[in-house]
């Protein structure tokens, strides 16, 4: 894993993240893109690791604002089972990277010790230099299990 961006928070490329999700059991996945993005790019697939994504909007389409129930949402979804590490993932890990901080700064002040890791490329990540033709890295672009979101 490369550097932290804050308090409790690292940057994982995404092959970093597909190898610790196989290699703990513990560690989750949060797409946090909008419902138009899962719906048009696609979705982290990890069901052959016997997990699912959670998919919890950061930023409601079409104003971007951000999403009040997020925090709420995610706490929800930990209740269900110990979780060591969190992995957040966006179209290229800017607003994963918010997302994560916010969790971790919320983990950290109820005492919990939750691993909070930032996809640093995103599922997209970042257009060619002629924007043209796809996407130079990224989840996808790195050849990780994807499928359409339904």
């Amino acid at each position: 894993m490369r550097n932290a961006i804050g308090i409790g928070v690292k940057e994982a490329l995404p092959q970093e993240a597909w190898s610790d999700l196989v290699s703990c059991q513990s560690a989750i996945l949060v797409d946090v893109r909008t419902k138009e993005e899962w719906g048009s790019v696609g979705v982290p697939e990890l069901s052959s690791l016997g997990k699912t994504t959670i998919f919890i909007e950061w930023q409601e389409y079409p104003n971007m604002s951000y999403n009040p129930l997020f925090v709420k949402r995610l706490m929800e979804e930990l209740k269900t089972k110990p979780i060591e590490k969190i992995f957040f993932i966006c179209r290229s890990g800017v607003r994963s990277r918010h997302a994560a901080q916010t969790i971790s700064n919320h983990l950290n002040d109820l005492g919990m010790q939750v691993k909070c890791v930032n996809v640093s490329e995103g599922f997209e990540g970042n257009l060619k230099k002629d924007k043209f033709g796809g996407c130079s890295n990224g989840w996808k672009a790195r050849g990780l299990a994807w499928r359409q979101y339904q």
